[in-house]
C-alpha cells in the first residue's frame, strides 16, 4: 500500500465519497458475497492506513467453529491435550452415535466441562504424584455407540482407573491396559465381544472389578482369574463352557455370577474357602453336574445361593442349615432328591431367608417347618415327589428316577453346631479338622 501526502488527503476523501455514492446508487443494496481473489474481511478506512508508518500485521486468531486445529498452548495442560487427540481418534472410528454423544466431543474444555453439553462420559481427576487434572474415568453406559475397536482408546489414557460401557456396540479384542497403573474397574457388559477369554485382564492384579455379562466370550475360564482381587465378577450370558478350577477357592471375590452359559463339572468344594468375602453366587442355568457340596455351609455371609437349572443332584447337606444370612436360595430344576432338612426350612424363622425354591426335583418329603412356608409362599415345591401335595410328578415319572443309580452321600454333619467360630474356614485346621476332605460322618 502506498502513502499519500497529507496535503492532498481532503482531495483523496472528496473523491472517495463521491465514489461511495455514485457505486451505491447503481447496486443493489444486498450484499453479495466476497469474490474468491478478495479477503473475507475488508477492514475501515482510517488515518493508520495513509500514514508514513504502516503498523505491524498481527496473525489472526482461530474464531470458534473455523475447523483450525488447537495447539498444545490451547488446553490447561499436556495431558489434557494428549487426551484430546485420543479422543478425536477414537471419534472417528465410530460407526454409530445415535444420541449424538459425539457431538459434545468438541472444543479444549476438556476437564472444565458441564459433563452433559460437553464431552459426555469423560471425568476428570488429579492423578498420584501429580497436579495435572486429566481424564481418570470413563462413563459410556446407555450411549449406545458403536466401534469396531477400543484398542488405542482405553489405553491411550495412562491415569485412567475405570471404563464403563454398559450397552453399547463396542467389539473387537479387549485391549491390553497393563500400562495403566491406577485401572481398578472394566465393565463391557452389554456389547458385541466375542471369542475366548480376554486373556488381556489377567495381568491386571489391581482390577478389583470386572464385568463382562451379555457378549458372546466362549471357551474355558483361566483358572488366573481367581487369584486376582476381585470384588465382583460378572461372566453371565456368554458361551463359557469349562468347569470352574479349584483355584475359585483363593478368590477374595463378594459377589460371583455366572449365570446363563454353559459350565459344566461339579461345584468345587474349595468355594467354601470364600467364606469371609463371598456374599451372592449365581450359577443358574448351566449344566452344572454332580452332588451339592456341603462345604456350601460355610458361607455363612452369603445371601444368594442360585444354582436353579443345572443337572445337580444328591441330597441338600444339613450344613445349609448354617447359611444364616441367606435370603434368597433358589435349587430349582436339579435332580435333588430327599428330605427337604427342616434346619433349612427354619432360616425362614431364624435368619433372613425369604424364598426357597426346590421345585422340579424329586424330593420325597418335608420337615416340619417346611409346611408352614407353603402357606407364606416362601417354599416352592412344585413338580416334586411329594406324597399329598398338589401339582407333583407323576408315580410312574418318580418312580423311574429312584430305580436309577444314586451316589451323593448324606452328610449329617453342620458346622456351625460342631465349632460356632464365625471366622473360621474350611481349611482351617486348627479348628476345622472335619475340612472338606469329607471326614464328617457320611449316611448313605
Amino acid at each position: 500500500m502506498f502513502s499519500m501526502p497529507v496535503v492532498n488527503l481532503s482531495f483523496f476523501v472528496l473523491a472517495l465519497s463521491t465514489w461511495l455514492i455514485t457505486r451505491s446508487n447503481a447496486a443493489d443494496l444486498t450484499p453479495s458475497p466476497h469474490p474468491s481473489n478478495m479477503p473475507p474481511h475488508k477492514p475501515e478506512l482510517s488515518l493508520s492506513h495513509w500514514s508514513h508508518e504502516t503498523p505491524p500485521t498481527q496473525p489472526p486468531k482461530p474464531s470458534p467453529g473455523c475447523g483450525c486445529e488447537p495447539s498444545p498452548e490451547d488446553f490447561t495442560n499436556m495431558k489434557q491435550y494428549e487426551a484430546y487427540k485420543v479422543i478425536k481418534r477414537f471419534k472417528g472410528i465410530i460407526t454409530s452415535d445415535p444420541l449424538n454423544i459425539t457431538g459434545t466431543w468438541v472444543g479444549t474444555k476438556i476437564c472444565d466441562n458441564d459433563e452433559i453439553n460437553t464431552y459426555r462420559g469423560f471425568y476428570c481427576d488429579t492423578p498420584p504424584v501429580t497436579t495435572d487434572l486429566t481424564i481418570a474415568s470413563i462413563d459410556f453406559n446407555g450411549f449406545h455407540l458403536g466401534a469396531p475397536t477400543l484398542d488405542g482408546f482405553i489405553n491411550g489414557f495412562p491415569d485412567l482407573a475405570l471404563f464403563h460401557a454398559n450397552s453399547n456396540n463396542f467389539s473387537g479384542t479387549v485391549p491390553d491396559l497393563s500400562g495403566l497403573p491406577y485401572f481398578y474397574e472394566l465393565d463391557l457388559s452389554n456389547n458385541n465381544f466375542s471369542g475366548p477369554f480376554p486373556t488381556n485382564v489377567v495381568p491386571l492384579t489391581n482390577l478389583a472389578f470386572l464385568d463382562l455379562r451379555f457378549n458372546h466370550f466362549e471357551g474355558p475360564v483361566p483358572s488366573q482369574i481367581f487369584y486376582i482381587g476381585y470384588e465382583a465378577l460378572f461372566l453371565n450370558n456368554n458361551i463359557f463352557d469349562s468347569s470352574i478350577p479349584a483355584s475359585l477357592g483363593s478368590s477374595p471375590v463378594e459377589y460371583l455370577t455366572f449365570a446363563n452359559n454353559r459350565f459344566t463339572g461339579p461345584i468345587p468344594a474349595s468355594i467354601c474357602n470364600t467364606s469371609r468375602t463371598l456374599l451372592e453366587v449365581l450359577f443358574l442355568n448351566n449344566q452344572f453336574s454332580g452332588c451339592l457340596p456341603y462345604e456350601i455351609g460355610y458361607l455363612r455371609d452369603l445371601t444368594v445361593f442360585d444354582v436353579g437349572m443345572n443337572q445337580l443332584t444328591g441330597y441338600i447337606p444339613l450344613s445349609f442349615g448354617c447359611l444364616s444370612n441367606i435370603e434368597q436360595l433358589n435349587l430349582a430344576q436339579n435332580s435333588l432328591y430327599g428330605m427337604v432338612p427342616d434346619v433349612v426350612c427354619q432360616l425362614a424363622k431364624t435368619g433372613n431367608l425369604v424364598n426357597l425354591s426346590l421345585s422340579d426335583n424329586y424330593f420325597t418329603s418335608l420337615g416340619p417347618n417346611c409346611w408352614d412356608l407353603l402357606h407364606t409362599n416362601v417354599l416352592d415345591v412344585r413338580n416334586n415327589c411329594i406324597v399329598g401335595l398338589p401339582n407333583q410328578k407323576s408315580p410312574i415319572e418318580c418312580h423311574f428316577f429312584f430305580s436309577l443309580p444314586r451316589h451323593c452321600p448324606y452328610i449329617a454333619y453342620m458346622p456351625c453346631e460342631v465349632n460356632p467360630r464365625r471366622n473360621a474356614t474350611c481349611y482351617d485346621r486348627t479348628h476345622w479338622p472335619w475340612h472338606f476332605d469329607h471326614s464328617p460322618p457320611l449316611l448313605h
